[in-house]
């Protein structure tokens, strides 16, 4: 399953879906994340924080101004936005290179202004249906990935 698509009808649900994923994650995954603002690229990242467990007392927020947060829970989630960024040297001055699939796990936020390609385990695109329904779009790039999508799949359809 290279690819997946989903629906969410709430901030909940998106948070729950997040959660679902960052309970599967391994370190070394880049997840590249796109969509329009409000589409809920941060709502998401939060519940990806609760899945590596990071503490509720490190709020995870959009790292607009300041280009990146990390967040420590059972492996690193570094949290990049690349909002203010639109060339793939300007991440260099950020040290992505260090993050990038190294011992964490790496999310990017507004992927898709940055000219030049970036490396990805998943590439995930949020669409802004209504005000509280979202549709995602999961593309693995690579084997270990469509593991990933698969199990977040299998997930999804067993949730309480």
């Amino acid at each position: 399953m290279p690819q997946w698509t989903v629906v969410t009808v709430s901030a909940e649900e998106t948070r729950l879906l997040g959660r679902l994923l960052g309970e599967l994650v391994a370190p070394g995954e880049v997840f590249l994340v796109s969509g329009p603002l409000g589409a809920g690229k941060t709502c998401f990242a939060q519940g990806l924080a609760a899945g590596l467990g990071v503490p509720t007392d490190q709020p995870v927020t959009s790292p607009t101004y300041s280009l990146m947060h990390i967040h420590n829970g059972r492996i690193p989630f570094y949290h990049f936005d690349l909002y203010r960024l639109s060339h793939l040297d300007d991440l260099s001055d950020l040290g992505y290179d260090e993050f990038a699939e190294g011992d964490g796990l790496t999310l990017v936020e507004w992927a898709d202004r940055i000219v030049g390609d970036l490396e990805a385990s998943l590439e995930i695109s949020i669409e802004k249906v209504d005000d509280l329904k979202r549709h995602f779009d999961f593309r693995a790039v690579g084997e270990g990935a469509e593991a990933l999508v698969e199990h977040l799949a299998a997930s999804w359809r067993v949730r309480a």
